[in-house]
């Protein structure tokens, strides 16, 4: 497992650091304003390209980190309007879509939506809403999830609410200081601030669209680190290189657009790009099974990457050991997972954490898929080999 890194010294203003109740801080998460708070690390799931997994992955590392690890928090963040990850969490296929539907047409949605509309129709400079308001008890609506994972539910209603969203963003600043687009922007990192600011612990997980569009943006702006799941295929190289542009710029900028890009506007307003943790090659079978296909998308996908470490290591998560070659890139900054198989597929449809299922047959919709008991362990095994890297 790696060494967890602080973000911040084990210091406040030249004390031993001391939680909001005169405590002895345990050395753990963040501090903002002499208060302990519980935040480990937080994950968007992004890869600016579409049918790479983002949704399954989220559901399956969610569920298994927060059954390892029930002396913590797992709160999941669903900004993709879609909302796949949420119906998987709540209870997956009607159940899941059913649960949805309830907390989006409340008056004030349990949703993604209900918040940002709440913080956004305040304004900005009034206090934010309670976040528990917001969120919900996966176990609660699922009874095979973990007691400890919460979720702020996706919305379909994102979509249509991403130009107001935009019009916020851009609205002109009544002061020097008041920095619409980067008060729309750290929405959900200053929500995570908040509902993290506790002595427990919380691990987050994001998960987002496969375009960049503003809400995808907040999402980016929120999280300290990314997951990035990539494909075997060409267009993985592709998408990957992009993601660093969009997140960093062109050298040299646009001549027209420069300006205007979501990477210029961070820098200009102090913006915390997020580093990439790891790459999680999904989906990797297509080919001629996952070892072939994962050395393909090394020779493609990674060389481009690792080509863009060695110019910018800034750019990734820091590594606790020299990465000097392309062979230690791979090794450390990526993950093949194997194919989401029947066991996978199956168990995401049903809401189940993986270690319930047994080898045998389960209902989807109008079928009986089967499930083999050693399916189920090698999908068990590569999440496992995921959440020992984060």
């Amino acid at each position: 497992m790696r060494k967890r890194v602080l973000l911040y010294q084990h210091k406040y203003n030249g004390e031993s650091c001391r939680n909001g109740k005169n405590m002895p801080c345990k050395e753990k998460g963040l501090h903002k304003g002499g208060f302990y708070m519980g935040l480990i690390h937080s994950y968007a799931l992004w890869n600016n390209k579409g049918g790479v997994g983002k949704s399954t992955i989220t559901f399956h590392i969610s569920m298994r980190y927060a059954e390892l690890h029930p002396e913590q928090n797992v709160l999941v963040i669903d900004l993709c309007p879609q909302a796949n990850s949420s119906m998987m969490l709540l209870g997956g296929g009607p159940i899941g879509e059913e649960n949805i539907i309830n907390f989006c047409k409340e008056a004030t949605p349990h949703s993604v939506v209900g918040y940002l509309s709440t913080v956004i129709t305040n304004g900005r400079g009034v206090e934010l809403p309670d976040p528990y308001n917001f969120v919900v008890n996966v176990s609660y609506y699922n009874k095979n999830a973990p007691q400890n994972l919460h979720l702020l539910c996706g919305d379909g209603n994102l979509e249509p609410m991403a130009p107001a969203i935009n019009e916020a963003a851009s609205a002109k600043a009544l002061t020097p200081s008041a920095q619409p687009w980067k008060w729309i922007q750290e929405i959900i990192k200053n929500f995570i601030e908040k509902i993290t600011s506790s002595e427990k612990e919380w691990m987050v997980f994001i998960d987002t669209n496969p375009s960049f569009s503003i809400y995808t943006q907040i999402a980016i702006s929120g999280a300290e680190r990314l997951l990035t799941p990539i494909n075997a295929d060409d267009s993985s190289k592709t998408a990957a290189s992009a993601m660093v542009a969009l997140l960093h710029g062109t050298n040299p900028p646009h001549p027209i657009y420069g300006s205007w890009t979501y990477a210029k506007m961070a820098e200009e307003q102090g913006i915390e790009v997020p580093k990439i943790h790891l790459l999680i090659g999904n989906r990797l079978t297509q080919f001629k099974g996952s070892a072939t296909a994962f050395k393909a998308l090394s020779d493609a996908t990674s060389t481009s990457l690792y080509k863009i470490y060695a110019e910018h290591p800034e750019y990734f998560v820091e590594a606790t050991e020299d990465i000097d070659s392309k062979e230690k890139f791979i090794e450390y900054y990526s993950k093949p997972l194997r194919d989401f198989n029947s066991a996978g597929v199956v168990c995401a449809h049903l809401g189940r954490l993986l270690s319930s299922m047994k080898q045998g047959y389960y209902p989807v919709y109008s079928e009986n898929a089967k499930v083999n008991a050693e399916k189920i362990k090698e999908c068990k095994n590569a999440i496992d080999e995921i959440i020992v890297k984060l």
